[in-house]
């Protein structure tokens, strides 16, 4: 499923495309990116003619990306879901007889990833020498050397 073909939509041969495909990212789409692999990734939905100038376009797209934890950096998986909808002068800019739905996709899975994610829930095994991750929720501020004179500032 890289290309739609869009002409019997144009000649008004039918009235709408169904899409509801399973879609597989070659690696050259992500390999310098910090997504390092995909469980899934599921599109459905469908292009309508609305004008005789334009296709309206209406997707559901899931997956499951693999991301590097930003605590532990193992692989974990990480669950996205979006829609794209509305005119497809708009999303594409004109409205071609084919519809390069992997670049689609790409572009808009691309604006999912977050910027850090991580699963880890105990941070008591990340610890090193006169140093320990604590949670934000763990945070004290008892040996901070500052305290004195964050004092003084607050009562200003």
């Amino acid at each position: 499923m890289k290309q739609i073909d869009l002409s019997l939509l144009h000649s008004n041969s039918v009235e709408q495309i169904k899409i509801d495909e399973d879609v597989i990212f070659p690696f050259e789409f992500y390999e310098n990116t910090d997504i390092k692999g995909f469980h899934f990734v599921h599109v459905s939905g469908d292009i309508q003619r609305s004008t005789d100038e334009d296709d309206t376009l209406d997707l559901a797209v899931s997956g499951e990306m693999i991301l590097l934890d930003a605590i532990s950096l193992e692989e974990v998986p990480y669950p996205f879901s979006f829609k794209i909808e509305g005119s497809m002068k708009e999303i594409l800019g004109n409205c071609p007889n084919t519809l390069a739905i992997l670049e689609l996709l790409w572009e808009n899975i691309v604006l999912e990833v977050p910027i850090r994610f991580t699963k880890v829930e105990d941070f008591s095994k990340f610890h090193g020498d006169g140093w320990k991750l604590v949670s934000e929720d763990d945070n004290s501020h008892e040996n901070n050397p500052f305290s004195e004179i964050l004092k003084e500032f607050g009562e200003e």
